[in-house]
């Protein structure tokens, strides 16, 4: 069964309000998130691998495929449905020979070059971004709609655009061929989760 990339939730607990990642990410999934991504960036190995197994158990109970941000040793580990690699992590077809075909492998690109090497690498669906302004990631270029036009017409794999995405522009993206959105601030930072996940899902019918 082909993974569902609608809408896919990155993590970031610094934005929580007073309740643990489990609660968070299993509101998300009740309120339609379709994937998860994992990432912890300030935390020790065993921090990371305690609470991958402990959101595991939340994405296992719902079905919804688990995805590690960088960390190949976390993801098999924990047995995760995948792996997510940036330009600056390990390179892709590493990545794919050491997590084997049986899981999925997102990699990050900016570029229509960097997208087509990604999926020749083995890369599952592409991720691309930053698409708005974005305080999560203050270090990325952003990449604009016309770039991300030109990526999905590009590859044969998934692009699912991530940066800046909330409910007041998603509607923005209709027509760019993308076949998710990724979102952190979007639903991580609100106070009912849940709600502000529903909310997006339903401006998400052009995917």
């Amino acid at each position: 069964m082909k993974p569902d990339y609608t809408l896919y939730l990155v993590t970031d607990r610094r934005m929580l309000r007073g309740i643990g990642i489990e609660e968070a990410v299993e509101q998300a999934i009740l309120g339609g998130a379709t994937i998860v991504q994992l990432r912890e960036k300030d935390v020790s190995s065993r921090e990371f691998f305690n609470i991958a197994g402990s959101v595991k158990k939340i994405t296992y109970k719902y079905g919804i495929p688990l995805i590690i941000n960088d960390r190949l040793d976390i993801a098999l580990a924990v047995d995760a449905a995948g792996l997510h690699v940036g330009q600056d992590d390990m390179p892709a077809r590493v990545a794919r020979r050491l997590l084997g075909q049986g899981k999925i492998l997102g990699v990050s690109a900016g570029t229509v070059e960097e997208a087509l090497q990604a999926e020749e690498d083995g890369a599952d669906y592409i991720g691309v971004g930053t698409i708005f302004p974005t305080g999560t990631k203050k270090d990325t270029a952003q990449v604009g709609i016309r770039e991300l036009r030109a990526i999905t017409g590009a590859v044969k794999i998934p692009v699912v655009a991530i940066g800046g995405i909330k409910e007041e522009n998603v509607e923005m993206l209709e027509g760019t061929g993308i076949k998710g959105v990724a979102v952190v601030s979007a639903i991580m930072a609100r106070e009912d989760i849940r709600k502000a996940t529903v909310a997006l899902k339903e401006k998400l019918g052009f995917i």
